[in-house]
């Protein structure tokens, strides 16, 4: 059969651990015998982002830029153990957080949802779309460790010299600092795409945060997007038929186990991460899970909404079959060729893509799957398999 052809490539971040290995099978099994890919490859694993002391995370956030769309493989965020077990030259920054301050997007996720898996939530009929703002937060946080009893303060120097001082504490003895920022015109940013998202989706918005406590920091987030909302918004809103508003995020957490689904729920940089995984968690799998980055520029990046699988990949290298589940990895290349093909009027790569995502899930529906949904498909039979038997009966249906 001849190969579906591309006509500008995508970048292409590949990963670490288990993911990593996953990635290639993807690629070897399911999209290079069926597409011409073209990809811009850069290596994103622990050890070449520690050789190019992660340059190499810079360069593909701006040819991602350049060319419009990018697929990411899951990579390792160091800790301390991870150094050591590396032997890295530092403790490297997240290179997910990299990538959203160069590009100044938001993340929206959301459950990739099969007939057979009900979410743990019985309430839950549609699928819940976490909208995650990218920039910031603790993610670009400063941090020190206190030695001792000093004062710590908040400085603002201007550029003619004149200081605000505010006092963050008097440490009688050892502790912590750490110091957040975020910018208004990333906050506009954030507030634009989820409205713009809601609008193409035909979702209500809901944004939460916590501005009885934080009543600057969290109360900015929540001035820009009203602010917005009704310069820029209201009206379309009020004209789909969709609704905006804010809440709390602990009261948004107790609304959100009441609800149907079919919404947005826009959060802050930690909190999306939290949220997220708790939504992916209670529709069967962190693997169960799309992630796309859309910055201002339209530029969109795909990734898989889970870490690196370090478990099974250490089982991996001592010759054990893995059964590790790939559906969110491969519904970012999908997600990727998708997008790439609207851009570029490609309908047969379009296709194929959405071709390939009914496969994955037809193979789940039919009870071939990962160790991961054995207990969650409701199901007569279920035949647990490894990775690449997984995505061998995927491609068998794509023939």
């Amino acid at each position: 059969m001849s190969k579906i052809r591309m006509t500008t490539p995508l970048v292409e971040m590949d990963g670490d651990e288990m993911t990593r290995i996953i990635w290639r099978q993807i690629k070897t099994i399911c999209l290079e015998p069926f597409v011409d890919l073209k990809t811009e490859y850069f290596d994103l694993g622990l050890k070449h982002r520690d050789e190019t002391e992660d340059k190499v995370t810079l360069d593909a956030a701006r040819r991602s830029r350049e060319l419009g769309v990018a697929v990411k493989c899951a990579t390792i965020t160091p800790n301390a153990q991870r150094v050591e077990e590396y032997q890295l030259k530092k403790m490297w920054k997240s290179p997910n957080a990299t990538i959203r301050a160069y590009l100044d997007g938001t993340v929206f996720r959301a459950p990739i949802m099969v007939s057979c898996i009900r979410p743990q939530v019985s309430a839950w009929q549609k699928p819940i779309t976490i909208a995650r703002h990218a920039y910031g937060d603790i993610y670009s946080a400063s941090e020190l460790l206190v030695d001792g009893p000093c004062r710590a303060e908040l400085v603002l120097t201007a550029p003619d010299g004149s200081e605000k001082r505010q006092l963050v504490h008097d440490f009688a003895g050892p502790g912590v600092l750490m110091g957040m920022h975020n910018l208004d015109d990333s906050i506009a940013s954030f507030a634009r795409s989820c409205m713009t998202f809601a609008l193409d989706s035909h979702q209500d918005l809901w944004f939460a945060a916590k501005d009885t406590i934080s009543k600057t920091y969290d109360h900015r987030f929540k001035d820009i997007f009203a602010e917005i909302y009704a310069q820029e918004f209201a009206a379309d809103f009020a004209a789909a038929g969709i609704a905006y508003f804010y809440t709390l995020i602990d009261d948004a957490v107790a609304r959100i186990m009441r609800s149907e689904g079919g919404l947005i729920w826009a959060c802050k940089n930690y909190d999306g991460d939290v949220m997220s995984d708790m939504l992916a968690a209670a529709n069967g799998s962190l693997a169960m899970m799309t992630s796309v980055l859309v910055a201002p520029d339209g530029t969109t990046e795909y990734e898989a909404a889970h870490g690196t699988v370090t478990r099974h990949y250490y089982r991996h290298l001592k010759g054990e079959k893995t059964s590790t589940n790939p559906m969110a990895t491969l519904f970012a290349w999908t997600g990727a060729l998708k997008r790439r093909a609207e851009l570029d009027g490609l309908t047969d790569l379009s296709a194929f893509a959405d071709k390939l995502e009914k496969a994955a899930l037809a193979t789940i529906e039919a009870g071939i799957v990962t160790g991961d949904l054995k207990s969650l498909a409701q199901l007569d039979q279920v035949k647990v398999v490894d990775t690449e038997a997984f995505l061998q009966a995927v491609a068998s249906r794509l023939y």
